[in-house]
Order: structure tokens, then C-alpha cells, then sequence
């Protein structure tokens, strides 16, 4: 199972961290020890003193593909949830200006939550989800899927050119502005309309 990501999927955020806006959606991969076990808080690395919160929907991917056209994706996935992207942000920018891959910055552990699952079908359009992520109780992000440069249908069938697509591999689509700083003791929710799907403590 491989944790497939998306970077620079919402025009706000490219500009918030002042990045060139890509042709192409940016895929990067995060493996699957980057995920944090459920109920359990998250830790800072001792490597890094500036991590920050992005927070995602999240595409379960249900059978094999490889080269799937758009109009079929939506035959490769039913369940749609929200996580969050941590990123050592001071890794990354150090990394970034040597012209190095990003894994430090994005695959340590911990780095990818994981909330609950919930059925495609009980949204009426998946394209027109709004999703939140609230720090100690304010809301911080405020994202919409609309406002994806690619939709999910889109990046399902990109990603799936360069990387057979598998059972149980997670879809990371990108994060909307608003991206920040945790430190310990911060309390963050993610929700999709009003319906938690994750809560967790910083450590």
C-alpha cells in the first residue's frame, strides 16, 4: 500500500507559499510507516522545530489500474475521507533549494493521518465537498473541492500513467491555503460539511 500525494492543487496555497504554479499536478509519496496509528497523538521529530498542518481529502483507491482514463476512475474508488499532509517545512525548504527530493520533509513517520472512511455516495458531488481543519477550535483551512486545479477523476487517471494503482493505496488530493505552524498541546479536527473525521493532540 503507497500513499500517493498532490502538491500545488489549490491556486490560494501555491500563492501563500509564493510556489510556481505547475502545468502538471506534483506527485509525490509518502510510505505507508508515515501513517499515524489511530488514537494515537502526534509527535513532533526531534528533527525539525517547524511542522506544519495540511490538511487533505483523501481518495481510497478499491481494485488495480493502471492507465485508467478519466471517465472510468470513478469505477476504481467509493470511499472518500480527510487526513492531513504533516511537512517538515524547514526540512523541505532546505531540501527544495539544493534541488532534493522531499521524503525527509514528507515521509517521516507520523506524517500522513488518516481519518474515517465514509461511502462516495453519500455526498451528491464529490467535486463540490467543503472540508475544514480546526487548531484548538478556529477554524484554520477552509477548503472546497471545486476550487481543485485537478479533480479527483482527474488525478486518478495521471497518477495511475506513472504508478499501477492497487487495492488500499490512499489518494492525498492536495491541500487548500492556511497551511501553519502546530507546537505541542495544539488539539487539531478535521471535518468534511459539519461530520468530524479525525481529532488528535500534538505532542
Amino acid at each position: 500500500m503507497k500513499l500517493i500525494c498532490i502538491g500545488r492543487n489549490y491556486a490560494a496555497h501555491i500563492d501563500e507559499l509564493n510556489n510556481e504554479r505547475p502545468k502538471e499536478p506534483v506527485v509525490f509519496i509518502k510510505p505507508d510507516s508515515a501513517i499515524l496509528p489511530k488514537e494515537q497523538d502526534f509527535y513532533i521529530p526531534d528533527f525539525t522545530d517547524n511542522v506544519h498542518y495540511e490538511v487533505e481529502v483523501l481518495v481510497k483507491i478499491k481494485k488495480v489500474g493502471k492507465h485508467i482514463a478519466k471517465e472510468f476512475a470513478p469505477n476504481y474508488y467509493d470511499e472518500i475521507g480527510l487526513g492531513i499532509d504533516f511537512t517538515a517545512r524547514d526540512v523541505q525548504q532546505e531540501l527544495k533549494s539544493k534541488g532534493l527530493p522531499w521524503e525527509k520533509a514528507k515521509g517521516f513517520d507520523g506524517a500522513a493521518v488518516v481519518g474515517k472512511w465514509m461511502h462516495k455516495n453519500k455526498y451528491e458531488n464529490i467535486d463540490k465537498l467543503g472540508f475544514s481543519l480546526l487548531k484548538n477550535g478556529e477554524i484554520v483551512q477552509n477548503g472546497h473541492t471545486s476550487l481543485m486545479l485537478w479533480k479527483i477523476d482527474e488525478l486518478i487517471a495521471y497518477v495511475s500513467t506513472y504508478f499501477m494503482l492497487k487495492k488500499g493505496d490512499i489518494l492525498f488530493t492536495g491541500t487548500p491555503a492556511g497551511v501553519g505552524r502546530v507546537v505541542a498541546n495544539d488539539y487539531l479536527e478535521g471535518r468534511i460539511g459539519e461530520e468530524a473525521f479525525f481529532a488528535l493532540n500534538v505532542r
